[in-house]
Order: C-alpha cells, then structure tokens, then sequence
C-alpha cells in the first residue's frame, strides 16, 4: 500500500448518541473504490486501560466514493464478542474533542482511478 501524504478523505459524526452514523467525503477530483475503514478496538472504560479492550466498531466496506461526494458507512459495535443493539452503540466515543488527545485513529484503505492502494490514517476519539 501507498501512504498518500494528502488527506483525500475527511470524516464527520452525524447525530447524537446511537443515532451517530459515520460519513466520509471524498475531498478529490477522482472516484475513490473499495473504501475500506479497519476496524477500531476501544479501551475499556471499566478498568481504565488495565484490561483488554472488551468493545470494537466494525464498518462495512463502501464500494466507491465519487469525486466531492459523501458516503455514510455503515457500523456495528461488538461487545465481548457479540453484536449489540444500537441503544449500546460506541461510534460516539470516536468523536473528537477540542483540547483532548485523540486515542483512536480511522485507518483507511481505497483504490484510486489507477487502481492503487491507498491508505489514510485520521486521529479520532476522545
């Protein structure tokens, strides 16, 4: 993979609490495809970092962004290993707060016009 020193891709939270959904816009003159985020392992909030990480989000993969277009990705929040209802959803943990080191990063992977493999990682969380 290619690490793309410019950032192609921006994100937003949208919404509040388990209604928070994910979007990502494509910044570029060209069609982003395969748009892929890894998934983000969360620290345990009950042992403040003492225990493994007991939540993550997963995201679905975005077949293709088209130039200065948005796509909202589609999430799921694991707990001790089984999905959870949306009322228990962790995507708002990933915002960002001003003045807060951001513990999280968004890694993400894409195809360009070319058919490169690209990859942008965007500090996140709270």
């Amino acid at each position: 993979m290619i690490n793309n020193s410019t950032k192609p891709l921006t994100f937003e939270l949208i919404g509040a609490g388990a209604e928070t959904v994910l979007q990502l816009t494509n910044a570029t003159e060209q069609t982003l495809k395969s748009v892929e985020i890894l998934t983000v392992f969360l620290k345990d909030e009950a042992t403040l970092g003492a225990g493994p990480s007991q939540a993550h989000i997963k995201f679905e993969a975005v077949k293709s962004i088209q130039p200065k277009g948005q796509a909202v990705v589609s999430h799921r929040t694991w707990i001790n290993g089984k999905p959870v209802a949306t009322d228990h959803d962790q995507l708002q943990r990933l915002r960002v707060k001003a003045d807060q080191v951001s513990p999280y990063v968004l890694d993400i992977s894409w195809q360009d016009a070319e058919g490169k493999s690209r990859f942008q990682r965007i500090p996140v969380g709270h």
